[in-house]
C-alpha cells in the first residue's frame, strides 16, 4: 500500500512535469518561428523606411552618371548630411569616380576582396558602418559605398547548416528532457513521500477505527490538519458511544435480571393462589377466596403495568408514537392527578400540595400521555422518600407553561442525578414494595420531549429534589 500510493503520486508529478516541458518546447519553437517571421516582416518594412540599409538600397536614384562622370542630386546630398553619412562611387574596375564627405585616408581603388572586406567588416573605423549599393546606366554597372558614422549601428553576418541546427536541436531536446525528467523524479519522489506519509497514518487510523480500536489521537498539523482533527473527533465519539453501549448493556442485563425477578414473583403468587383455589383438598371460605382473587388481580395489574411500560418506552424511543393533541386546561389535569394519587390507599397518608397561578391555563397536549408523565414523576417522588416528606406540585403561566414537582426529601447523589432519565435505571432509595420496570422517568422525559418541551432536575443530597417542566 505504501509504495503503491507513493508511486501514484510520483507518476502524476512526473507526467505533469514532462507535459509542461513538452509544452514549453512547442511554445519555444512557435516563438522562434514567429520571431523569424516578424523579423522578416520588419526587414521588409524597414526597407521601405529610413533604415541605413533601406537608404543605401534606394540611393541609386540620387546618383547622376554622365560620360563616366558621377554626381549627386541636392536631395541626395541633403539625405547624407541628415544621416551623417558619406558616399564613394566606383566604376566597374573598382576605381573611385566620385566621393562626397569621404573620410581621410580612404582607398581610391578596390579589388573584389577589398569590397567584401569593406562590407563584412569595419575597415574604416569602429564608429562607421558601410553598406554597398549598385547603379546601372546602360550597359555599365557602378558600385557605391555609403558609410554611416553611427557607433550604435551594428550588422552581424550569420551562416549555418540547417542539418547541424536540427541535429543540435534534437540532441538538446533529449538532454533537456532527460535532465528535467531526473529533476522531476527526484523532486516528485520527496514531494510524494511528504504528501503520502500523513495519508498512510490516516489510513492506518481508519483501519484501527474499523477494528474498534478507538484510542486514536493525531496532532492536527499540515495540509491534512482538518482531516486529522475530524478523525480525532470521530475516535472520541466512537469511544464515547462504545462506553455508553457497554454501560447500557450492563444496565439492560441488570434490568432484565430485576424485571425477570419482578415478573416471576407475582407470577409465582398468581400460580400459587390459583393452584390452592383449584385443589379440592382445601375448603376455603368465601372471604378467603375473595382475598385470593384480590391478590391475583393486584399482581396481574402489576404485570400489565410493566408490559405497558416496555411497550410505551420502545414506541417513544423509536418515535413511533402518534400524539393526539388537543387544547386542554393543564390545571385541571394536574389537580386530578394529585387527587387520584391521594385517593390511592397506599399513599393516602402522604403530604401533597397543589398550587397554580391561574385557574385556566390552556396547553396543546396529548392529555393521556401528559397525565402519564406527571403521574410517573409524582410516584417517583413518593417511592424514593419517607411518608413524612412534603411534595409540592405547581403550575405557572408565562411565556411558557412551567410545571414544578418538588420535595424536601432525601435528594440524590450527583451520579444518580446524571442517570435519572436512563432507561432501566432504578434509584437506590426504592423500597421493595415499589419496585417497577425502571422505565418511569425515561418515559416521562420522552413524553415531554415529544411535546417539544424541556425537563430539568435539580437535587441536593439530604435537601430534596426539584423537577421543572417547560411546555
Amino acid at each position: 500500500m505504501n509504495w503503491r500510493l507513493t508511486g501514484r503520486f510520483l507518476a502524476s508529478v512526473v507526467l505533469i512535469v514532462i507535459l509542461v516541458v513538452l509544452s514549453n518546447i512547442v511554445l519555444l519553437v512557435l516563438s522562434i518561428m514567429v520571431t523569424i517571421q516578424t523579423e522578416w516582416d520588419e526587414t521588409a518594412i524597414s526597407e521601405k523606411g529610413n533604415s541605413a540599409e533601406a537608404i543605401t538600397s534606394r540611393f541609386h536614384e540620387q546618383i547622376i552618371i554622365s560620360n563616366h562622370q558621377a554626381t549627386l542630386t541636392d536631395k541626395g546630398k541633403a539625405e547624407l548630411d541628415q544621416h551623417n553619412a558619406w558616399i564613394q562611387i566606383l566604376d566597374e574596375d573598382g576605381k573611385q569616380i566620385f566621393g562626397y564627405r569621404l573620410p581621410v585616408g580612404i582607398k581610391e581603388k578596390y579589388a573584389p576582396i577589398d569590397i567584401i572586406q569593406m562590407y563584412k567588416y569595419k575597415e574604416i573605423d569602429m564608429n562607421t558602418m558601410v553598406f554597398i549599393g549598385e547603379k546601372q546606366t546602360g550597359s555599365s554597372h557602378y558600385s557605391y559605398f555609403i558609410g554611416f558614422q553611427n557607433r550604435n549601428l551594428q550588422r552581424h553576418v550569420l551562416s549555418y547548416d540547417i542539418r547541424e541546427v536540427v541535429q543540435v536541436f534534437n540532441i538538446g531536446s533529449i538532454l533537456v528532457l532527460t535532465v528535467d525528467g531526473l529533476i522531476a523524479l527526484i523532486v516528485g519522489y520527496f514531494f510524494s513521500k511528504r504528501l503520502t506519509k500523513p495519508l498512510l497514518s490516516l489510513i492506518e487510523g481508519i483501519r484501527k477505527l474499523a477494528n474498534k480500536e478507538y484510542h486514536i489521537n493525531y496532532e492536527p498539523i499540515g495540509i491534512y490538519k482538518d482531516v486529522f482533527y475530524n478523525v480525532n473527533y470521530l475516535s472520541y465519539e466512537l469511544r464515547a458511544a462504545e462506553n455508553e453501549r457497554k454501560k447500557l448493556d450492563a444496565m439492560r442485563e441488570e434490568w432484565i435480571g430485576n424485571v425477570s425477578h419482578d415478573l416471576k414473583t407475582p407470577l409465582a403468587s398468581i400460580q400459587g393462589y390459583a393452584e390452592m383455589m383449584k385443589d379440592t383438598e382445601y375448603d376455603f371460605s368465601y372471604e378467603e377466596l375473595r382475598e385470593f382473587a384480590e391478590i391475583i388481580e393486584r399482581k396481574s395489574l402489576y404485570l400489565k403495568d410493566v408490559i405497558e411500560d416496555l411497550n410505551l418506552s420502545a414506541r417513544l424511543k423509536n418515535k413511533e408514537l402518534r400524539l393526539h393533541k388537543s387544547n386542554k386546561n393543564i390545571v385541571t389535569l394536574l389537580r386530578n392527578v394529585v387527587i387520584d394519587t391521594l385517593n390511592d390507599a397506599r399513599y393516602a397518608d402522604r403530604n401533597m400540595e397543589f398550587r397554580f397561578s391561574d385557574e385556566m391555563i390552556k396547553v396543546d397536549m396529548d392529555e393521556i400521555l401528559i397525565r402519564r408523565a406527571i403521574t410517573n414523576l409524582i410516584y417517583n417522588a413518593i417511592v424514593h422518600n419517607d411518608p413524612s416528606v412534603l411534595i409540592k406540585v405547581s403550575v405557572e403561566k408565562g411565556k411558557h407553561t412551567l410545571i414544578r414537582i418538588e420535595d424536601n426529601g432525601k435528594g440524590m447523589k450527583e451520579q444518580e442525578l446524571d442517570r435519572i432519565f436512563d432507561r432501566y435505571y432504578r434509584g437506590t432509595n426504592t423500597g421493595e414494595l415499589h419496585k417497577g420496570s425502571g422505565l418511569g422517568m425515561a418515559i416521562a422525559r420522552d413524553i415531554i420531549v415529544a411535546h417539544g418541551g424541556e425537563i430539568k432536575v435539580n437535587s441536593l443530597l439530604g435537601l430534596g429534589t426539584k423537577i421543572e417542566i417547560q411546555l
